[in-house]
């Protein structure tokens, strides 16, 4: 876990030496990230807006001759094509997958009831907006099949949403990650993105728990030994 963090806090260098090491291959190994970060239900903590922001950087740095385009399209069909894993999953085997005896202690119980709840709140919305926010889109495609939602109107929203978040994360990664000022501060950077992507999710957390009704207390005149008084 603390090289995780390292990983998510330094992504830049991070990827300078998968560049380094890998070459062309580091397009399969981002693609490979952002894949299973929603496809594999069970690693909602890998990275996602912030390593499209480092990869679109890296990409717009002529001196790693790495393909824009090319990453555009990977990233496109790592976010559809996981996303439409995980609904298969949750589709096919959803209830008997989160109930199992050894996986269904890999799964964040806590986070998918979250995620049940954000969607049962916004309905259809949920899945374009799920893909915005950190853990909660690995649970939102899960949470769709198992509501029986269909495949068909999921894809749309899988769609735009992708699109949208590609255009906004590696959009701003290319047109900004190497301002001087970014690449000076790079992790403050990513701790930023990471803060704001999590907004959404702890604004609706608070208002669920703000609505949450409160037990009633008996009055006096509920009280059994009242009643038994009368009596």
């Amino acid at each position: 876990m603390g090289y995780l963090i390292d990983f998510v806090l330094h992504i830049d260098n991070h990827l300078v030496n998968l560049v380094n090491t890998f070459g062309n291959s580091t397009y399969l190994i981002l693609f490979a990230i952002v894949f299973v970060e929603t496809g594999a239900v069970i690693l909602p903590f890998l990275p996602g807006d912030s390593l499209l922001f480092a990869a679109a950087a890296l990409a717009a740095n002529p001196a790693y001759g790495l393909n824009i385009w090319l990453f555009v399209a990977l990233f496109l069909l790592a976010a559809i094509g996981g996303d439409s894993l995980n609904f298969y999953l949750g589709h096919r085997i959803g209830a008997a997958l989160s109930n199992h005896s050894w996986f269904g202690r890999l799964i964040n119980k806590d986070k998918l009831a979250q995620s049940e709840r954000f969607f049962r709140r916004h309905g259809p919305v949920a899945i374009f907006l799920g893909r915005f926010m950190p853990i909660i889109r690995t649970f939102v495609p899960f949470t769709a099949a198992g509501s029986q939602f269909p495949y068909r109107r999921f894809l749309i929203y899988n769609v735009s949403a992708a699109i949208t978040w590609i255009l906004i994360c590696y959009g701003g990664g290319y047109f900004f990650g190497n301002i001087p000022f970014v690449k000076e501060h790079f992790s403050a950077v990513v701790l930023g993105i990471i803060v704001i992507s999590l907004i959404p999710a702890l604004v609706g957390w608070w208002r669920g728990r703000r609505h949450t009704p409160a037990t009633a207390t008996p009055t006096s005149a509920q009280r059994p030994d009242d009643a038994s008084e009368d009596n």
